[in-house]
């Protein structure tokens, strides 16, 4: 009968052996995906379209506009109230900046 310290070697064993296998096979996978990609030049988008790719495979899209929240009256620059305050603002109550409506 095998010990408990045999047994848990085994298990060790195993699961590197394990890991090395799913590595090898993963690896071989995808290179089967790549080469059919190539041959009928397919793009992630054809294989996935209703999903997102995974960064650095799509051109990034430009950050939305947001309406301004804040107008300096004597200059007419407004701030969106995201990212740093600007100079204008600096030091002055927001509260008597805001665009009403």
């Amino acid at each position: 009968m095998a010990t408990l310290k045999d047994l848990l070697s085994q298990i060790e064993s195993l699961q590197g052996q394990v890991a090395e296998v799913r590595q090898r096979e993963v690896g071989e996978a995808i290179a089967k995906v790549k080469s059919i990609m190539d041959e009928y030049q397919l793009s992630i988008a054809d294989i996935f379209p209703n999903s997102r790719a995974p960064k650095g495979l799509t051109a990034k899209k430009a950050g939305s506009k947001v309406a301004a929240k804040y107008r300096d009256p004597l200059s007419g620059k407004t701030w969106s109230g995201r990212g740093l305050a600007p100079k204008w603002l600096a030091g002055k109550n927001k509260d008597d900046y805001l665009i009403k409506g």
